[in-house]
């Protein structure tokens, strides 16, 4: 466990807190017992976890699947979420461009031409002699040429825009590390939907197997019917085993069929339109070396932490901005221009007008409101803290979970190994020992179930150890500060591309 500090207090330059980055949490593991070298040796391979080594941006090659490549490829390519977290991305960075403004004095430029006539009542005012000497004459038209300049500036004097802008950026880096987040998931999405339908193919060629092997003692028995050496029963037996068997290939090619159509999603097409090649468990190689990063560079590689402490920091902003909403606002307004009859003495220093405006807004009584959000910020501040520490303890959580089922894995896959192995010598031998007359058929039967579900359990086992591993990479972040996530065909507007802004790095963290 470990504790935020949230200090509330204003400082000289900015009203609200400072925001720093929390300290990684002071744990020298994952696991409650020490880890390992390396896994249990299942299916000839033992796999060797590597403390403190660096994560691959592209971690998925280590399967040495071409097919998985490229269709990860495609994916980042075609995926319509991935793209749209990229363009949410660039609205919360030019939003945060967009309130950088509010730094600057605004200018504007006015020029008018008025044309006017007035009447002569209109100068009755002047005075009796001057009413009588108006009220018969014509005034003329007249033209009324006015140029001007005005500038409106309000000086950030407690740091209020600072602060605003400073939240703007944390929304910013939020949506930055969202980008990644979406990613790694979509890297180890589809990595595990390969590996699940590679697992169905095996089940199901598994099943198909079994079944073949069971038609053919349905072939044996029903010959031995015909010669009278056993009873019709065994026969009866043997065919509703073979169809219990063929009744479990619908549901396994059902889920093949699903896990296909997930990875269609994945890499945006439609079901109809995707052809990929399919998967087995022998065209992915299960990583040798698994990279187990040091728990206090976990902190910075996670983008669901980074997401996190991005939160935290805008709720601090927000309450430097609330707090300035309570202060004096400060707004000068300065203007200058020329207003002349004619365009020739427009510009003339007989024609000069300028004014000069300072203001100065304190609110004074708004029935609570102001008091009450800067107390709601506050509150939002210590839940944003709270949410940090429990998606700190999440993600050590996934890292222990993902290490822990790899060791189990292994074990598991060496287990499943020896019972088939086992259950393959006892069908055999309870079958000879059958046609001897030695066993009853009950026996085959019960035989041919316990191989069956050992050769079942096998390819799971495998396939767990293959997506056990996908959620180790994704655990430890995936590698992304490897890569550059945002192109710059996601940022070309009318022609123009912006130049990039990579995310941070762990090394980069504050």
């Amino acid at each position: 466990m470990f504790v935020l500090g949230l200090p509330l207090a204003m400082t000289a330059c900015a009203v609200g807190p400072d925001y720093h980055q929390p300290a990684a949490p002071a744990v020298s593991g994952y696991t409650p017992d020490p880890l390992p070298a390396r896994t249990r040796m299942a299916d000839g391979f033992a796999q060797h976890f590597v403390s403190g080594a660096d994560i691959s941006g592209e971690w998925w090659v280590l399967f040495h699947s071409p097919e998985l490549t490229s269709l990860i490829d495609t994916g980042l390519a075609r995926n319509p979420t991935l793209a749209a977290s990229q363009q949410t991305l660039i609205e919360a960075e030019e939003n945060v461009r967009a309130e950088q403004g509010s730094f600057f004095p605004t200018i504007s430029s006015n020029f008018q031409a008025e044309r006017s006539k007035i009447s002569s009542a209109s100068l009755a005012g002047v005075g009796a002699a001057g009413a009588a000497a108006t009220s018969t004459a014509v005034i003329p038209p007249y033209t009324l040429y006015n140029a001007s300049v005005s500038v409106s500036y309000s000086p950030d004097v407690f740091g209020g825009v600072r602060r605003q802008v400073e939240s703007l950026r944390a929304q910013a880096d939020y949506e930055r590390y969202e980008l990644e987040a979406s990613y790694l998931s979509l890297t180890a999405n589809i990595v595990t939907a390969a590996v699940t339908e590679a697992s169905y193919r095996a089940q199901i060629d598994a099943t198909n197997q079994i079944i073949a092997a069971d038609k053919k003692q349905l072939d044996i028995l029903n010959t031995q019917v015909a010669l009278g050496g056993v009873a019709r029963a065994n026969v009866l037996s043997q065919e509703a085993t073979v169809l219990s068997e063929e009744a479990t290939l619908p549901p396994l090619q059902s889920q093949l069929a699903q896990a296909r159509n997930q990875l269609a999603n994945y890499v945006g097409a439609f079901p109809a339109d995707f052809h990929e090649a399919d998967f087995t468990l022998d065209s992915l190689d299960l990583p040798a070396d698994l990279p187990v990063s040091l728990p206090s560079a976990l902190i910075d590689q996670r983008p669901d932490i980074q997401e996190s402490a991005a939160q935290l920091h805008e709720a601090s902003a927000n309450v430097g901005v609330a707090t300035a909403n309570m202060l004096p606002q400060i707004s000068l307004t300065p203007e200058v221009g020329y207003e002349a009859l004619t365009s020739a003495t427009l510009f003339t220093p007989a024609s000069l007008l300028w004014s000069l405006v300072a203001g100065v807004t304190q609110p004074i009584f708004e029935g609570g409101t102001l008091s009450a959000k800067r107390l709601a910020a506050v509150a939002a501040l210590r839940a944003a803290g709270q949410t940090y520490q429990a998606t700190v303890l999440t993600a050590f959580q996934n890292v222990a979970d993902a290490l822990q089922s790899l060791q189990y894995d292994a074990a598991t896959l060496q287990s499943t190994e020896l019972a088939e192995q086992s259950s393959a010598r006892s069908l055999a031998v309870t079958r000879d020992q059958y046609l001897l007359g030695g066993q009853p058929f009950t026996a085959v039967l019960t035989a041919q179930t316990t191989y069956q579900n050992a050769v079942i359990a096998r390819v799971k086992a495998q396939a767990a150890r293959l997506t056990d591993t996908a959620a180790l990479f994704q655990a430890l972040g995936g590698g992304w500060w490897h890569r550059q996530d945002v192109t710059p065909s996601a940022r070309d507007c009318c022609g123009l591309i912006v130049p990039l802004t990579a995310p941070p790095g762990p090394s980069d963290a504050e």
